[in-house]
C-alpha cells in the first residue's frame, strides 16, 4: 500500500509537529518526524513521489 507522504506531512504540520529534510538526492528526499517540541524523533521515511519533492522544495524543515 502506497502512502501519500504529502498528505501525512501536511497533518503532522497541522498538528504543530516538525518534520526535517535529512537526506535528499536529486530524485530522491528523506524527512524525518519529530514530536510537536522537535525533540524526540519519532519516524523517517524515503521517498521518490514527485508530488513529495515538489511540495518539499528546497526546504529543510516544515519551519521554512
Amino acid at each position: 500500500m502506497d502512502t501519500d507522504r504529502v498528505t501525512e506531512l501536511r497533518r503532522w504540520e497541522d498538528s504543530g509537529a516538525v518534520w526535517r529534510v535529512v537526506g535528499r538526492t536529486s530524485s530522491t528526499v528523506t524527512v524525518a518526524l519529530f514530536s510537536c517540541d522537535g525533540g524526540e524523533q519519532v519516524g523517517v521515511f524515503t521517498s521518490e513521489d514527485p508530488r513529495l519533492l515538489q511540495f518539499v522544495g528546497d526546504r529543510d524543515t516544515n519551519a521554512d
